[in-house]
C-alpha cells in the first residue's frame, strides 16, 4: 500500500514490498523500491514535470495548425472549469480565433460550453461579464468540490476557484452548537461547506442578488441541509438577524468595512467575524486591523485577531485576505 503525497513531492511506502517491485512515476520512468521508503526530492519532480504531456501542451499543439505562430504564445495556459463550463480570459488579439480556440479547449477538457471573461466581476451584485465563444447556450451546471454540490450559471453568477482553500478551511471551522450568519451567501459558497461538514445548529444565509438567491435555495435542497440553512433574501443590513450569531461571515470584496456594524449586531456578546477584503500587501495586517478596531470601539466592543491569511492574489502587490477576529463587549 502506497501513500502519495503530491504537495511535498514525496512518496512513502507503508508496507514492505519486494525490492524488485516497480511503479510508474507518470512519465513511464520506473524506479525500484528498497526497504520501506523512497523519497523523491522536489527538485527532481520539478525537472520531471517539465517533460510531462499536460492538457495545455496538447491544446497548444492542436492550435498550432489554426493560429498564426505569433499568436500561439498568448493562448491562455490557465482556465477555470466550473462543472461542465470552462471560463477563459483571451487576449483581444485572439478575437478572430475565439471560436476555434473555444472548440479546442472544450474538446480536450470535456466541456459543454466555453466562456470568455471580458470584464471580470462587476457591480454590487457581483455579476460576471462574459461571452459564449463555443457550445451550448444553456450554461447551468453543477460544480462538485469537497463533497459539496453547487448548481449555478457561470454566465449569471460568480464562482471563484481561487477561493477553494478558504471554502475547505471554513468547512471545518464551525461547531455543532453554533449559530452562523453568512452575510454574503451568494449561491452558498461558504454556507454549504459549513452546513455539510460542520453541521452547526443554524446558518442564516443572506443574499441580495435574486439570481444567486434562487440557486442558493436549490443548493440547500441539493445538499440536504434544509434543516440547517435558512435563506434570507435581501440586503443583509436590513434582514440579517440580530444578537443570534456565534460566527458572522463577511465574504465580500470591496469596502467590506461598511458592513461591520451589521456584523456586530448579528453577534451574541462574544463571537467571531471572518472579514474579507483586498489590501496592498504592505498594509497587512496593521491597516485593516486598525480600521476594524476603530469601528468596533463605536459600539463599545473590543477585537482580537485570531488569524489572518491570504486567500488569493488580486492584482500585482494587492491580495484578497481574510481576518478571523474575536469580538466581545468591553
Amino acid at each position: 500500500m502506497l501513500c502519495k503525497c503530491w504537495y511535498d513531492c514525496s512518496w512513502k511506502q507503508i508496507s514492505r514490498t519486494n525490492s524488485n517491485d516497480t511503479f510508474d512515476n507518470w512519465n513511464n520512468t520506473y524506479h525500484r523500491w528498497n526497504n520501506y521508503s523512497l523519497i523523491i526530492s522536489q527538485k527532481y519532480w520539478k525537472k520531471e514535470k517539465r517533460h510531462m504531456n499536460t492538457p495545455f501542451k496538447f491544446i497548444k499543439k492542436k492550435l498550432a495548425d489554426e493560429l498564426p505562430s505569433e499568436l500561439l504564445n498568448i493562448v491562455p495556459d490557465k482556465w477555470e472549469k466550473i462543472g461542465e463550463v470552462l471560463v477563459l480570459k483571451l487576449d483581444d488579439k485572439l478575437s478572430d480565433y475565439k471560436k476555434i480556440i473555444g472548440e479546442t479547449y472544450a474538446n480536450f477538457l470535456n466541456c459543454k460550453t466555453v466562456l470568455n471573461d471580458i470584464g471580470g466581476i462587476t457591480g454590487i451584485l457581483r455579476k460576471p461579464d462574459v461571452e459564449i465563444i463555443y457550445g451550448n447556450s444553456d450554461t447551468v451546471t453543477v460544480h462538485k468540490e469537497n463533497n459539496v454540490r453547487y448548481r449555478l450559471d457561470p454566465q449569471k453568477v460568480m464562482f471563484s476557484s481561487g477561493n477553494m482553500d478558504e471554502r475547505k478551511r471554513m468547512s471545518r471551522i464551525s461547531k455543532p452548537d453554533e449559530v452562523v450568519v453568512d452575510m454574503f451567501a451568494g449561491i452558498g459558497y461558504f454556507t454549504l461547506p459549513i452546513a455539510v461538514h460542520s453541521k452547526p445548529k443554524k446558518i442564516y444565509a443572506c443574499e441580495k442578488n435574486p439570481i444567486s438567491f434562487d440557486f442558493l435555495r436549490e443548493n440547500i435542497v441539493l445538499n440536504n441541509v434544509v434543516d440547517i440553512v435558512e435563506p434570507l433574501p435581501g440586503d443583509n443590513r436590513k434582514i440579517a438577524p440580530k444578537g443570534v450569531a456565534d460566527r458572522a461571515i463577511m465574504g465580500y470584496i470591496g469596502d467590506t468595512q461598511r458592513f461591520l456594524p451589521t456584523a456586530f449586531r448579528c453577534l451574541k456578546d462574544i463571537g467571531v467575524i471572518h472579514f474579507h477584503d483586498k489590501y496592498p500587501e504592505k498594509q497587512v495586517p496593521k491597516n485593516p486591523l486598525e480600521t476594524i478596531k476603530k469601528e468596533a470601539e463605536k459600539y463599545n466592543l473590543k477585537t482580537k485577531m485570531l488569524n489572518y491569511r491570504k486567500v488569493k492574489s488580486f492584482a500585482p502587490g494587492i491580495n484578497h485576505y481574510v481576518f478571523d477576529l474575536k469580538v466581545e463587549k468591553k
